[in-house]
């Protein structure tokens, strides 16, 4: 999950979405093996031995028959504006991804360069709650709500779900595994981490091209001081969520932005 530590938007930012057939492929080694890619970009370096996540409970799920496990994890339950962004991501059997770790402990270029491969060689999903879905049932439950719609969003259908955090979500259709700080434990949530958190930032800085001032560009909407400080200047946006307390304290002041 992401925190305010992560706030600063990345490179990926300006990779999200990108369906085209424009965007370069990895390029990667032999048995589709991605190293020489990730060593072009920098990704590689810096995760020695026992030091990031690994596949332990994604074997142990495949021993017990489960053949498509997937990862799941979300972004934006901290900032005061956007969406709750979820993805979900179901790791390629034999096929190692070099660097590959909790979105928080990249560098912004591994991150863009870890998303890319992501999509290329994994299958992924991206669930979204909207900001008026956040303010209805809560944060909490708004980002179980995105992490159900990312897993629905894979291209095929998943047998079990590792979700990062201490909750399963409710009605979730499939066997879950809730894992604590799992996007540092588990290989597949650290995917769905780095997928979440750049797919937010994009949105976020396409928001903050339509709201100038508030620096989502650069802060994603987590309430760091110039964020604070331009919602107190300029007002509360439509993009704002207004049962988060430094959002409300503004609106109780009467000030808001049209939209």
């Amino acid at each position: 999950m992401q925190d305010a530590a992560c706030a600063k938007t990345d490179g990926c930012a300006n990779r999200w979405p990108r369906t085209d057939n424009r965007r370069a492929k990895p390029e990667q080694g032999a048995g589709g093996n991605p190293r020489p890619y990730l060593l072009a970009m920098g990704a590689v370096g810096g995760f020695g031995a026992g030091m990031g996540p690994d596949d332990s409970f994604e074997t142990a799920l495949h021993a017990n028959g489960y053949a498509r496990v997937a990862g799941v994890d979300e972004a934006g339950r901290g900032p005061l504006a956007g969406p709750v962004v979820a993805g979900a991501v179901v790791l390629k059997p034999g096929v190692e991804i070099p660097g590959l770790n909790d979105s928080k402990k990249l560098t912004a270029k591994a991150r863009a360069a870890l998303f890319l491969v992501i999509q290329d060689i994994c299958e992924v999903g991206v669930g979204i709650a909207t900001v008026a879905e956040i303010d209805e049932i809560n944060i909490l439950r708004a980002s179980h709500l995105a992490m159900l719609r990312a897993l629905d969003a894979l291209p095929g259908h998943a047998d079990h779900a590792l979700i990062d955090g201490n909750m399963i979500p409710r009605d979730a259709p499939l066997p879950c595994e809730a894992i604590v700080k799992g996007d540092a434990r588990s290989l597949s949530i650290a995917a769905a981490s780095i997928i979440a958190k750049c797919t937010r930032d994009a949105i976020m800085v396409d928001l903050a091209q339509q709201y100038p001032g508030y620096g989502w560009e650069q802060n994603a909407a987590y309430p760091t001081k110039a964020h604070l400080d331009a919602l107190s200047r300029l007002g509360v946006t439509p993009h704002h969520r207004r049962s988060f307390a430094p959002v409300h304290k503004i609106l109780c002041h009467g000030k808001s932005v049209s939209t």
